[in-house]
């Protein structure tokens, strides 16, 4: 009997790539079907050794082609846009790219008769939180088109369960960070927006320095706190996800983090530990909608999926990060 066949879409961007190389480890057959916007084709060729079908979930003929020439059992689903910022200034995309592309690759797969779906989330749905740690359960709001996006998606899913039996897996991130352990594939946005490759950029004098954002919030040194999970720790969440929707699960919501927190100014002296450079920190004021404190709780998935994460030491998943970044852009 083969191997099921996962499509992973977005498979050639930073958190699918780590997906589609434990999928493969863990026996699965993989094709990527990715619009290579952001996406970087070499590495998952290179390193991936994996079909990568370039074009957008909006592409509806395209879907059925594929569908139609491969037996796939499940999709994991990675291609969405991420910067909230950009969200805020031209939400159109958003609500094209990541509501609409999504369902229409769900229509797709529905005529397709494939009923199981892997969906990469976001804790951002839960906005401003009233309490932390976060669990599943906390209520809904969102303060940017982008975690908007993600919340209609997940409440399709919801939909399509109840309509048509469509059986999903959703996952809230925390914040993904990291790299492949053994250097091969990493963190390489254009441009970049997260805190921990900023960081290294500096660090490698890419950029003349960081900035922090706020030093007056109430926490012990004033400065944001945030729950950074290791990238091959989430894709190895997906594999497992996947193995329960195979197995008859029925759709569920987990929480992905790393149960820690972590300030900037840990994570930038944390840095400077791995680095062994000095980095350049510029002080400014607080941004509008970032809350003090953000750290979630991923005792759920712990417990119906048996889920462990293996990188949770903030030094280790930089000291990853910092040996890809070396090899990328030293």
């Amino acid at each position: 009997m083969p191997n099921p066949k996962i499509l992973v879409t977005g498979g050639a961007g930073y958190i699918g790539s780590h997906a589609v190389l434990a999928l493969k480890q863990a026996g699965y057959d993989v094709i990527i079907l990715d619009s290579l916007e952001y996406g970087h084709q070499e590495l998952v060729e290179k390193v991936l050794q994996v079909e990568v079908i370039i074009g957008s979930t909006l592409d509806r003929p395209l879907l059925d082609r594929l569908f139609q020439e491969h037996q796939i059992t499940a999709v994991m689903h990675f291609a969405a846009y991420i910067a909230v910022g950009e969200s805020v200034n031209d939400p159109a995309i958003y609500y094209r790219n990541n509501v609409v592309g999504t369902l229409t690759l769900l229509e797709a797969m529905r005529a397709a008769n494939i009923h199981k779906f892997v969906f990469s989330s976001t804790c951002a749905v839960y906005g401003v939180p009233q309490y932390t740690p976060l669990v599943e359960d906390h209520p809904f709001a969102p303060i940017s088109p982008y975690a908007s996006s993600k919340l209609m998606v997940e409440q399709m899913l919801m939909d399509f369960d109840r309509a048509y039996n469509f059986k999903s897996v959703r996952f809230r991130y925390f914040n993904a960070a990291g790299a492949e352990p053994q250097g091969r594939l990493g963190e390489d946005h254009e441009p970049e927006t997260h805190l921990i490759p900023l960081i290294l950029l500096a660090a490698l004098g890419k950029r003349e320095s960081i900035s922090v954002y706020g030093t007056d919030y109430p926490t012990p040194d004033g400065t944001c706190i945030r729950d950074y999970i290791h990238v091959s720790d989430l894709a190895d969440a997906h594999v497992l996800g996947l193995l329960y929707l195979i197995e008859g699960g029925d759709s569920q919501v987990f929480n992905l983090g790393n149960g820690n927190g972590f300030s900037v100014k840990e994570v930038i002296e944390t840095a400077k530990a791995v680095t062994g450079k000095d980095i350049k920190v510029v002080y400014g004021d607080r941004r509008p909608g970032d809350p003090p404190i953000l750290l979630g709780s991923s005792a759920k998935a712990q417990q119906v999926l048996a889920w462990q994460p293996q990188y949770p030491q903030l030094a280790e998943i930089i000291r990853h990060a910092w040996q890809w970044h070396q090899q990328r852009h030293g």
